[in-house]
């Protein structure tokens, strides 16, 4: 499970050496990419992709949960994604016919997750972009996960019959890749470790 118990005793054995020469020669525990992972990453208003008040804005809630279905209290998520004309912030994207600005949508975001494990972006509801079918491009960095896990939240209630990526997905988990429906935007939860309905990743 990914240790993200504040109060637990810690998984290795505590070392009172101060200087590095009056350690021995050998193996050390492997090290993950937490718990410093908020360090010099935390950015007010990073959630923001468009102004609050923005017309068209909505809220994407992202949760991240282990195996014992506790939540990650320490994950950092980031989130990009097109505009609402399947367009991206990023002179990358062949559809732009005008050079990325950091004006107005801005295509990403990052927020970090509150004791319950979630964090809730602001931001517009993509559109299609080339042959893919709207969604959200997730990464999620923790305590314990070595790289950062990739995956995708789809939009609810749209076509993803002929989505490319989707395709690779096995049938009978493409639904553990589509967002909720909430009242003022969606929801996706995440699921890490899970024996059945892990979230699934992608590599990149």
């Amino acid at each position: 499970m990914i240790d993200t118990g504040k109060n637990g005793e810690f998984r290795y054995e505590q070392s009172n050496i101060v200087d590095q020469n009056e350690a021995e020669f050998g193996i050390t525990p492997s090290q993950t990419v937490g718990p410093y992972v908020h360090i010099g990453l935390t950015l007010d208003g990073a959630e923001h992709l468009v102004a609050p008040g923005t017309e068209g804005a909505v809220s994407f809630t992202v949760s991240a949960t282990d195996g014992n279905g506790d939540p990650i209290a320490d994950a950092m998520f980031e989130l990009w994604q097109a505009d609402a004309e399947g367009v991206h912030n990023s002179d990358l994207d062949p559809n732009r016919k005008e050079a990325a600005t950091v004006d107005g949508f801005r295509g990403l975001g990052r927020a970090m997750a509150n004791a319950d494990g979630e964090a809730t972006f602001t931001t517009l509801v993509p559109g299609t972009f080339n042959d893919e079918a709207p969604h959200f491009k997730v990464g999620l960095f923790a305590r314990g996960i070595l790289e950062r896990l990739y995956t995708r939240a789809y939009l609810p209630e749209v076509d993803l019959s002929t989505d490319p990526v989707l395709a690779v997905v096995p049938a009978e988990r493409r639904e553990l890749l589509v967002a909720k429906k909430t009242e003022d935007g969606f929801r996706f939860d995440i699921k890490v470790q899970a024996e059945t309905d892990e979230t699934p990743f992608f590599g990149l």
